[in-house]
């Protein structure tokens, strides 16, 4: 994964649990009693007040002699709490009471009196400077307290979205498939966008979906919306009846919350792998997108509201269906990919660069669009404002030897890592 931290789940799962030892080797130096690993500081930050010490002591030799350089020491222990622990306050408050004594009254290293060391605008430095490096020692003390609250709170949130959005094995029934999912909360795994694949007697149900708003009272939406899919695919009906269950739900939940704006755009798909065809159920969600045989298509059909507001239109979704063969690749995605914006403010342009990447080309698997997407997404935008999840399906081939089959029920230790 790259430096902006993607979640890429699924595939083969190999590499992770080594790939997060190497990272906590390079970034970990606070680990609490609970195993809780706080965020070492940038080096620049660490080096930061002896740098400071280094520049005040050269500008001391070079001012003239009545010049109190040495007075600007007493903002080191705030240069100090911003980088370092208490510890490290407290040994630079030292440092910086017996540096501010060295200058004032050493005749051998300065050119100053001794008696000029006890002068009382030097004794009021002194005591300014112990003053603040108490209040610095406090700070540090704080600081740490509050970095390790909010790994916990992070860790929380993540031990959430992990059991939510679980990890998309590399097979599902008949189908192969890949999942990446990032958060629009910078640094957390919060997010209101949500996918989950299962293997029926119907076939491999999918669902990929938004939900209207953000943090923690999205989440709880995600929960309901998850939930219901994830009971309601094995029961009998088609694909329409699905949706019409978590139509139900998502009713009551906008109930209880109260919140007449509740909703949810979704896809709902199932592959019947005998027929080699896709049925699409769309609530008002983005299409979805197939990569057959260097073409790229974007598969439309009827409309229909976002679950939540079916009352409005006083019908069913209508499901339709579309061919897929082997070498096809099925792609749903949120709007957080294709409204990613570059710094002139153009939307990210799915069709287009799929085709640029695909046209032409061998046909690919889940993993290379994902993988495609993961890596062309950050050359074209550097800072994402919505949630993305992309969700890739490919039919599963008898005879390329893969063995490493999954039955649908989303095994794996977690959604990535930051």
């Amino acid at each position: 994964m790259d430096r902006w931290g993607e979640r890429i789940i699924a595939r083969t799962g190999r590499g992770l649990l080594s790939g997060r030892r190497r990272r906590a080797g390079n970034l970990v130096e606070i680990v609490d009693h609970s195993g809780l690993a706080v965020p070492r500081p940038p080096t620049w930050m660490r080096w930061l007040p002896a740098a400071y010490v280094a520049f005040v002591m050269l500008l001391e030799s070079l001012a003239p002699t009545p010049w109190a350089v040495s007075f600007l020491l007493i903002a080191l222990l705030v240069v100090a709490a911003y980088a370092l622990g208490p510890v490290g306050v407290a040994a630079f408050t030292v440092v910086g009471v017996a540096l501010e004594g060295i200058v004032a009254g050493t005749p051998c290293c300065t050119g100053h009196n001794l008696h000029e060391l006890w002068e009382s605008h030097h004794v009021a430095a002194y005591i300014a400077t112990g003053l603040v490096g108490i209040l610095g020692v406090a700070l540090a003390a704080h600081r740490r307290r509050q970095e390790r609250h909010l790994v916990r709170s992070n860790s929380v949130a993540q031990a959430l979205m992990r059991t939510l959005l679980r990890p998309v094995p590399h097979r599902v029934g008949q189908v192969l498939a890949a999942g990446l999912y990032r958060s629009g909360e910078v640094g957390t795994m919060v997010g209101g966008d949500l996918y989950d694949i299962r293997a029926t007697e119907s076939g491999e149900r999918a669902i990929i979906g938004d939900v209207r708003g953000k943090g923690l009272q999205a989440v709880r939406t995600v929960a309901d919306i998850l939930g219901s899919f994830r009971e309601a695919v094995y029961d009998p009906g088609d694909l329409p009846a699905v949706a019409a269950r978590m139509e139900r739900r998502l009713v009551r939940e906008a109930e209880e919350l109260p919140d007449d704006e509740l909703f949810v755009t979704a896809v709902l798909v199932e592959y019947d792998a005998p027929a080699h065809r896709v049925t699409i159920v769309n609530q008002g969600h983005i299409e979805p997108v197939l990569i057959s045989r260097g073409e790229v298509t974007a598969l439309t059909g009827p409309p229909a509201l976002p679950l939540g507001l079916g009352a409005l239109a006083g019908e069913d979704p209508v499901a339709y269906t579309h061919r897929f063969d082997r070498g096809d690749v099925l792609l749903l995605c949120t709007d957080g990919l294709i409204e990613a914006r570059d710094h002139t403010g153009a939307f990210y342009p799915l069709l287009d660069r799929l085709r640029h990447r695909f046209t032409g080309g061998p046909a690919p698997g889940p993993d290379d669009v994902i993988n495609f997407l993961n890596t062309d997404l950050p050359h074209h935008t550097r800072v994402l404002h919505d949630d993305v999840a992309l969700l890739a399906l490919a039919p599963y081939d008898d005879d390329n030897g893969d063995g490493d089959g999954d039955d649908g029920f989303g095994v794996g230790d977690g959604v990535g890592e930051p």
